[in-house]
């Protein structure tokens, strides 16, 4: 069997806002926002969408005990509401290092508990026995995972967001979802992104539905993504954070059409990739 690249990157969640599974999604898909990253042996999940309870199966099938690290891009809804399904998270033997921006006086461990308290949820955080690791990480940070340099910037999104740049072995990952375009490109997202080999763009809206009144709800489109793509000289740009309503005809539409732009665009799919 051939042995494994040591650089992978596998969507487990694509969609953005709320998870939108029906057969008419099965291509693109239809899971929250959740990516998981292997460098070498270490593993890297980003963001906590309804897509991290399959990643966590697939998890426990294959390590034993599970060693990850989880790296939150910001706390809406969509971006943590899988959590409290991470099987893995429930076993003792594990352990988690999570990664996250504070909101004020709430620290990460705060801001999931949240979600899982009453009258949201039954089962508290509490009831999670692995063992968990809260470390701080604001924008403009560079820190190491293993054998992978990490790097993050700030996007463009109500509430906050960051970026994260995956760096190993002279190659790139950028997972930039959620973010909102300006008038002008995002020069900070252009730097982050420079050189990248994937940039991951947030490309939920149409610029139809921007005009047509969504400017301001923090998204962007496939349009701004192929301008940033082109202006950072990266070689794959995957465009992200499907709009629940947009369908596989839909998504394949706007895939043809970003194309036609920028040869390495693809709509983001639930399936592994190899970095080139």
């Amino acid at each position: 069997m051939a042995k494994e690249r040591p650089f992978w990157l596998k969507i487990w969640g694509t969609r953005g806002s709320l998870p939108a599974p029906r057969p008419t999604t099965n291509e693109y898909g239809g899971n929250t926002p959740c990516l998981e990253i292997r460098v070498e042996d270490q593993v890297l999940v980003f963001d906590a969408g309804s897509g991290i309870r399959s990643l966590g199966k697939k998890l426990q099938k294959d390590l034993k005990p599970v060693r990850a690290a989880i790296l939150f891009t910001h706390y809406h809804w969509d971006h943590i509401h899988g959590f409290p399904f991470f099987g893995p998270a429930f076993s003792p033997d594990n352990h988690f290092v999570v990664y996250g921006e504070p909101r004020g006086s709430r620290n990460i461990k705060d801001i999931l508990s949240g979600q899982m308290a009453m009258p949201y949820f039954p089962v508290p955080l509490e009831a999670m026995q692995a063992r968990f690791d809260f470390r701080e990480v604001g924008p403009k940070t560079t820190f190491q995972i293993g054998p992978a340099v990490i790097r993050t910037e700030s996007l463009n999104h109500p509430g906050r967001a960051m970026s994260y740049r995956v760096e190993y072995g002279g190659r790139a990952i950028v997972y930039a979802s959620d973010t909102e375009h300006g008038s002008k490109i995002d020069e900070r997202l252009v730097r982050h992104a420079e050189g990248a080999d994937i940039l991951i763009y947030d490309a939920a809206y149409t610029d139809a539905e921007i005009r047509g009144g969504k400017k301001g709800w923090g998204h962007s489109t496939w349009t701004e993504g192929v301008k940033v793509a082109r202006a950072a000289g990266v070689k794959k740009l995957l465009l992200f954070h499907h709009e629940p309503a947009r369908d596989d005809r839909a998504l394949a539409a706007i895939e043809k059409a970003a194309k036609r732009q920028f040869k390495g665009a693809a709509a983001s799919r639930e399936r592994k990739l190899y970095v080139p």
